[in-house]
């Protein structure tokens, strides 16, 4: 009995190692063929959810994938980051190994970018750039400042300090670069455009100092224009258009979705 029972052991070891290996192997496959449609610099990361995958893969169904992966933009200094979940998706385990990954039906796509703190700092030209949400003033829809698209998730404050190249100084007479600029935003999704409109100064407390009260009135706008930025959506995953535009911890998020859509796994950026 207890040879018996070691060897059921063994047995079972031998099954979860071999199911593993193949989801790790299919895990690759998915990896090499994405990293090569989408000309990255790395292979992203692919992860295959649910156990047994064997079982999975003779079905040719997969409940669940998670993809991620980094991308170096040219309008971007550094990189972002983008992520897509996939849910029901139909792909033979004679494709996948093939590498013939083409045409993939999933029932639910969710695809986001992430543009983190470093990269906003380095977009605003300002290294040390804070991005906090704040409770929304506005609820008109139009996003402040003639925005054309709906705020969403809240406004914003962003505190940085101007750099000290900034010609302008303050009412004192010293300059503003160098200083610290707290301004409110509105974070705005304007087609496949995220627009980041900053609004006015922000004071936190009631008891604090106006901020604007040391930059001229005739000067403000140009400070507030340094904390204005536009960011273009195009490389959301699968070409999934942005339905929802949020601050977290920090970074920006863009965020789309699709039912019952035909991807092609092996391009991951638009063509």
């Amino acid at each position: 009995m207890r040879k018996l029972i070691i060897g059921l052991l063994v047995l079972a070891g031998l099954v979860v190692v071999v199911d593993f290996t193949a989801a790790a192997y299919s895990e690759y496959r998915v990896s090499r063929a994405l990293r090569a449609g989408a000309d990255l610099t790395a292979d992203p990361e692919v992860t295959i959810h649910g156990f047994p995958f064997l079982a999975r893969a003779v079905d040719g169904a997969y409940e669940n994938i998670d993809i991620r992966a980094r991308y170096m933009r040219p309008d971007i200094p550094g990189e972002i980051s983008v992520e897509t979940n996939l849910r029901g998706v139909r792909l033979p385990f004679r494709e996948l190994a093939d590498g013939n990954v083409r045409n993939v039906p999933v029932d639910r796509v969710t695809a986001l970018m992430r543009v983190e703190p470093v990269e906003l700092g380095r977009l605003f030209k300002i290294p040390d750039l804070q991005v906090h949400s704040r409770p929304a003033d506005k609820s008109d829809g139009t996003g402040g400042s003639g925005g054309t698209g709906m705020t969403t998730a809240g406004a914003l404050v962003l505190t940085g300090t101007l750099p000290t190249g900034f010609h302008l100084t303050d009412v004192y007479g010293k300059p503003l670069g160098g200083q610290n600029v707290k301004v409110k935003a509105d974070l705005v999704l304007d087609g496949e455009q995220v627009k980041i409109v900053a609004t006015g100064f922000y004071v936190e407390k009631s008891s604090d100092p106006n901020p604007a009260a040391r930059i001229p009135e005739a000067d403000q706008a140009v400070v507030l224009e340094r904390f204005t930025h536009t960011i273009d959506t195009r490389e959301l995953p699968f070409g999934m258009t942005p339905k929802r535009v949020y601050a977290l911890g920090g970074q920006i998020v863009a965020e789309g979705e699709s039912e019952n859509v035909i991807i092609d796994l092996d391009r991951l950026q638009r063509p």
